[in-house]
């Protein structure tokens, strides 16, 4: 029987793949439990608008990131924090307070898990971030950490 999988099976498909499966183990597995549709010329069709859709979703979402990357690019956040001895500060500055100014600055909102921080700053002076957006595209800023009075 010819099935159309819906979601990924280990071992027999892909999302949207199309295959040929024995015919007891697309009705009594992958049908039941809504893993797979039975690959008549309409559901073909239906997979096929959906693929064309979500690619078309995907190249509005590339172009959305690489303008947002521009915007980030070279930017620069100053951040306030309370120091101690030296050009240490008491506490440190995490990814979620850059992300939140990041965020202020450019007016858009940006996920504390896109920073690429290994672990907080904890120095007075300037650092380079990267901002993780998606896989090639990774603009850098720099946060510029002040003792706060």
């Amino acid at each position: 029987m010819k099935v159309i999988f819906l979601k990924d099976v280990n071992g027999k498909g892909k999302t949207r793949e199309i295959k040929e499966v024995p015919t007891g183990y697309a009705r009594n597995f992958l049908l039941p439990r809504g893993l797979a549709l039975r690959a008549t010329p309409e559901a073909m069709k239906q997979v096929e608008l959906e693929l064309r859709r979500g690619e078309a979703q995907e190249v509005l979402d590339e172009a959305r990131l690489v303008k947002l990357a521009e915007q980030i690019e070279g930017r620069e956040i100053c951040l306030e924090a309370r120091g101690g001895g030296g050009d240490r500060l008491f506490g440190s500055i995490t990814a979620a307070e850059i992300a939140e100014e990041l965020s202020r600055v450019i007016d858009s909102s940006i996920d504390k898990r896109k920073i690429d921080l290994d672990k907080p700053l904890r120095q007075v002076g300037s650092h380079e971030v990267t901002i993780k957006l998606a896989k090639d595209l990774r603009p850098r800023i720099k946060v510029v950490i002040e003792k706060k009075v």
